[in-house]
Order: C-alpha cells, then sequence, then structure tokens
C-alpha cells in the first residue's frame, strides 16, 4: 500500500485552521430536537438568510424581495457599489456567523444577503411609518401572508444577523430632519404584539428569534441568578389543590416568567395559548440550547409549566382560574403541547427562583393535615346543605359514640355491683 497520498491528506486536515465560532448566533437545530417536530423550524413563505434560501416552496416570495430590494434602493437613493462593498467586506463575520459551513460561495452568500436584508429593511420602514403602496395591498398586506410573514421571520434557521441589518440600515438612513429611529426601534415596532413588557430599546440582540426572547425575560441586570442543581419535581396542579394551594393570576407583574408562592397562593401570569404558542417556544428553547445553554430562563418555564400540567385537569384548573386563556379550544391539547415542548432537551441548570419555587411547594405540601383538610372542604362542605348535613352526621356520630360509652359503664358498674 502507497501511503504517500494518505501522508498528503492527512498533513493536509493537520494544516486546516480551525475557524474561530464565538460569532456564531444562528443555528441549524440539532437533529434530536428537529425530528420531534420539523415544520416547527421550516418557513411557510419566505426564506431569510441561506439555510433554506433552495426550498422550492418559498419561491414564489423572491419576486416580491427583488420588488422590495428595488424600492429600498429607489428610496434610499443608496450607492450599490458602497452597499456591496460594505457587505463584501462583512462577508467573513457573516459566514462565521452560521452554525454550519455555507455551501455558497462569497457571491452568492453576498447576493442572498443583500436581497434578504434589503427587504426585510423596506418593510420594517413601510409598517413604521405606514407608507404602502398598491403593490403592498395585493401581497405582504393580505391577513394571511403577513401572518405567516412575522411568524417566518421569528424562526431560528430563518435570520440573517442583526448586526448585518443595522448596517445596512444605516447606511440607507433618510430623514435627516428630526429623529431618525434606530432599525432596534424598527423591530420592536413591527413585533409589538410580543413585547408585552413594552421595552424600551436599550438592549443588544444577535437576531429577530432572540429578540423574541429578550421580549419574554426581565432586564438582564434583574434576572435571577442560576441554581446549583435542576429541579426534580413539582406536583401537578391538581395535587397542588388537593394539597390545599390557591391558584391565583400574578397582575402585579408584566414579567411572564415571574412565578410565585407565598402563604399557600401560587400565582402566575396570565399565558394565552394559540396556534403559533408551540412554534414559538419551540424555537426559542432551540436557541436556548444552542445559544444559552447555561441562562436557559425560557426552558425553565416551560419545564415548571410541564410539571404543573400533566392532563386535561391541570389545564382545567388553571382556565378557571384564569391563569391558562386557551384559544385552542380544547384543553387536552394544551396539555399535550406543554407535555411535548421539552422531548430531546438537555437542561444544565435552572433559575434560583423556580428552584425556591419547588422548595416552598414541597414544603407545604408536606404538611399532611393541610391535605385532609381539603379534602373534608371539597368533599363534604362544598355547599350549605351538604355542610349542614355533614356536622348533623358528626353530631349523630358523637352522640351515639357517647351513648354506647354510657351504655358499656353502666353494664360494668352494674357487674361490679354485684361482684360487691
Amino acid at each position: 500500500m502507497n501511503h504517500t497520498n494518505l501522508v498528503i491528506d492527512v498533513e493536509a486536515i493537520m494544516a486546516e485552521r480551525e475557524s474561530p465560532r464565538h460569532e456564531c448566533c444562528i443555528y441549524r437545530v440539532p437533529y434530536h430536537v428537529r425530528k420531534l417536530n420539523v415544520e416547527a423550524y421550516i418557513p411557510n413563505v419566505v426564506s431569510i438568510g441561506p439555510l433554506h434560501h433552495y426550498d422550492k416552496r418559498l419561491q414564489n416570495m423572491e419576486r416580491c424581495k427583488r420588488v422590495y430590494f428595488k424600492q429600498f434602493v429607489a428610496r434610499t437613493k443608496i450607492n450599490l457599489e458602497d452597499l456591496i462593498g460594505s457587505l463584501d467586506e462583512t462577508e467573513p463575520t457573516l459566514r462565521l456567523s452560521y452554525s454550519e459551513n455555507l455551501e455558497m460561495n462569497k457571491e452568492e452568500l453576498v447576493k442572498v444577503i443583500l436581497v434578504d436584508a434589503c427587504f426585510i429593511v423596506e418593510l420594517f420602514w413601510k409598517f413604521f411609518y405606514a407608507e404602502w403602496t398598491d403593490y403592498d395591498l395585493d401581497t405582504v398586506l393580505k391577513p394571511w401572508l403577513s401572518t405567516n410573514i412575522r411568524l417566518d421571520l421569528l424562526l431560528l434557521e430563518n435570520q440573517v444577523p442583526f448586526f448585518l441589518l443595522e448596517k445596512v440600515y444605516n447606511l440607507a438612513s433618510t430623514r435627516p430632519q428630526g429623529h431618525i429611529p434606530s432599525f432596534l426601534e424598527l423591530s420592536i415596532k413591527y413585533f409589538d404584539y410580543y413585547n408585552t413588557q413594552e421595552l424600551e430599546p436599550n438592549f443588544t440582540i444577535s437576531h429577530f428569534t432572540d429578540l423574541l426572547r429578550t421580549f419574554n425575560l426581565q432586564p438582564s441586570t434583574t434576572l435571577p441568578g442560576r441554581a446549583k442543581e435542576n429541579i426534580s419535581h413539582i406536583q401537578s396542579a391538581t395535587e397542588l389543590l388537593e394539597a390545599g394551594v390557591t391558584f391565583q393570576v400574578n397582575h402585579t407583574s408584566k414579567w411572564k416568567l415571574d412565578l410565585h408562592f407565598e402563604e399557600g397562593c401560587l400565582r402566575i401570569p396570565e399565558i394565552e395559548i394559540v396556534d403559533t404558542t408551540e412554534i414559538l417556544y419551540l424555537n426559542m428553547v432551540a436557541l436556548e440550547q444552542c445559544h444559552y445553554p447555561y441562562s436557559s430562563y425560557i426552558t425553565d418555564y416551560i419545564g415548571v409549566m410541564d410539571f404543573l400540567i400533566n392532563t386535561k385537569n391541570d389545564v382545567d384548573i388553571l382556565v378557571q382560574k384564569k391563569i391558562v386563556i386557551n384559544r385552542l379550544g380544547d384543553n387536552d391539547a394544551v396539555a399535550k403541547l406543554f407535555n411535548s415542548l421539552l422531548k430531546n432537551v438537555t437542561i444544565v441548570s435552572t433559575n434560583s427562583l423556580y428552584f425556591d419555587l419547588q422548595t416552598g411547594l414541597d414544603a407545604f405540601c408536606k404538611k399532611w393535615w393541610r391535605k385532609g383538610k381539603v379534602t373534608l372542604k371539597r368533599d363534604y362542605c362544598n355547599n350549605t346543605w351538604r355542610t349542614l348535613a355533614t356536622i348533623g352526621a358528626i353530631v349523630i356520630l358523637f352522640l351515639t359514640f357517647v351513648q354506647t360509652v354510657t351504655s358499656v359503664w353502666q353494664v360494668v358498674t352494674s357487674q361490679n355491683d354485684k361482684n360487691v
């Protein structure tokens, strides 16, 4: 066997430079996670970036993106040579933003990103200023298409780095008079529905999936720390109710993940379950698996909800308490949703707030007399007539017991008298 060629090949491998991946922020969802629900990570109408660019199902939107690209150039009067040159310089960093090696050459990648970035910037600009045309009315403003575009722009695999969108936007910024909004302001406006905490544009993000995650977090300075141990168990809503725990909607905090247990009451912020809830949570969890494994606050929250919700009965309780707003119609579907979100997900830590929650609930539920008290109230004292009947039965039982003791005492006393 001639080893010469093999040695040359091995030496070539040894000579390869290792590309730094710390810039990476856009990931192909790991196979063991995505195989459980492939469609949750694939865009329905529009591809953004290189990972789904060649999907034949999405080619209808390519024409629309090119129209928006031309409108962007016409509106901003940007110098195309300057724009392309700027993206060309950024291409090495752009390429490293993706977790896998891209098969596109430099020219192909720059062209794809150029059209996609300009499409997004122009779409967000029109949305911010409501500067729509007849063409928009026939395309992106159709309700079904508008909804799907917004959803597609939040998928982890369907992203371009935010720094690149800002670069394109800043190169072409117009309206020299007055306030010029940042591209982050435009982005927050476009995804305003998800900004329930009304966050101001004073944070940084990697892309739109990261923006969605940020909408669900507190400001970073107030996020709880990480516990050294994972949560091992939390009783279901049904079990907690039987143990005497009461449930209330947490109206005092805009932070969706703000679960608190105090004085026997578990306070949970309202959560609305709609058709897109599963997709959005799956993509945020995938982002945390790949990019935030040691600060996975969304995953923590879903884990707690998964413990609380095991069956339809658990959802019934949370719906009755107005904690869960179920737009799916079927409470069993909500239970199945939460029971499936963390399949094949690796959890390495949990936040200290939820670890304390587990500790408090465990301590409360170990007091066995609470469960007996709740069972008595639920089964025998849940209305006026049943309460009166229960009290009457207890009185009769007590009188019967007294009568029996008295009779036995009389017999014993009589027997002792005879013996004397």
